[in-house]
């Protein structure tokens, strides 16, 4: 399988291209589950889940108890509005079967949380109790044969196809740029005192670049969105070995109270996506 060459998209490693699934309709089947995990008083994460747009994000809020909450709801409402009203247009991209490449729906979900990025600056600079909110946020929107992605911060989303889990997003963290420099090694990465430090949010500030990337599905493939407070305590194999062995409805529950057994130190949200026949 690979990362489709798109605008602003990187390439994964150990990903190869995989062909199109002809004539196979696909549709994406999900659970989804936000705690707010053993540390934390309340919850900053939202998550949506819009099975007619087939349209998931998981947005992790930052600023405090008004702030963060609010940075992440008005982010998952804000491109759920964005894209109903993309779909409801005489030229919808949802209606267009382009391949990968061409699909002008990649435009469509950056300009998404674009917008959310800069209704969330607004609502700040409106509401001094919101000043330097922001949030991370991931979303999947599957359409036909492919899965499209829009992804700041460091909330991720993993492809998990037969016995491999691949990450698909890159973390926006001081801790991956350490990483990528040789300063220190994933595992010192895991247990850093900067690892909940990121370098790109969406609300922060009034602008924000937005990753966007897709690949081709096939039946069978699974996906999960999640904020830091599972990736930062489970481990890949761990997280394919649940979604892999459980049904549907039952592996967020189960993901989350793995994290919870780790400490559950931050919020934990949860989606899990199936790809089966439509």
């Amino acid at each position: 399988m690979s990362i489709a060459s798109l605008p602003g998209a990187f390439h994964a490693p150990n990903l190869r291209r995989v062909s199109k699934t002809a004539g196979v309709r696909l549709k994406a089947l999900s659970a989804g589950l936000t705690d707010v995990g053993r540390k934390r008083s309340h919850n900053e994460d939202s998550y949506l889940i819009d099975e007619e747009l087939q349209l998931f994000v998981v947005a992790d809020g930052m600023g405090g108890h008004a702030g963060g909450g609010t940075a992440s709801r008005i982010a998952v409402e804000t491109i759920d509005k964005e894209l109903r009203s993309v779909r409801t247009s005489p030229t919808s991209p949802f209606k267009a079967e382009t391949a990968l490449q061409d699909s002008p729906l990649p435009d469509f979900l950056r300009a998404a949380v674009e917008k959310a990025c800069f209704e969330i600056y607004r609502a700040a600079q409106e509401d001094p109790r919101l000043a330097g909110m922001g949030t991370t946020v991931i979303s999947l929107c599957v359409q036909h044969e492919h899965a499209l992605f829009a992804h700041v911060g460091d909330s991720r989303a993993y492809l998990i196809r037969g016995e491999l889990i691949q990450q698909i997003s890159e973390d926006h963290s001081l801790v991956n740029e350490q990483i990528k420099a040789g300063m220190i090694t994933p595992d010192e990465a895991r247990h850093s005192r900067y690892k909940n430090i990121i370098t790109r949010s969406v609300g922060f500030e009034e602008e924000v670049q937005v990753d966007v990337m897709g690949i081709m599905l096939q039946p069978g493939d699974a996906f999960v969105l999640c904020s830091d407070g599972l990736a930062n305590l489970v481990e890949d194999k761990e997280i394919r070995e649940v979604v892999s062995g459980a049904e549907l409805k039952d592996a967020p529950r189960k993901l989350v109270d793995l994290a919870n057994e780790r400490g559950g130190d931050d919020n934990i949200t949860v989606i899990v996506v199936r790809v089966a026949p439509a």
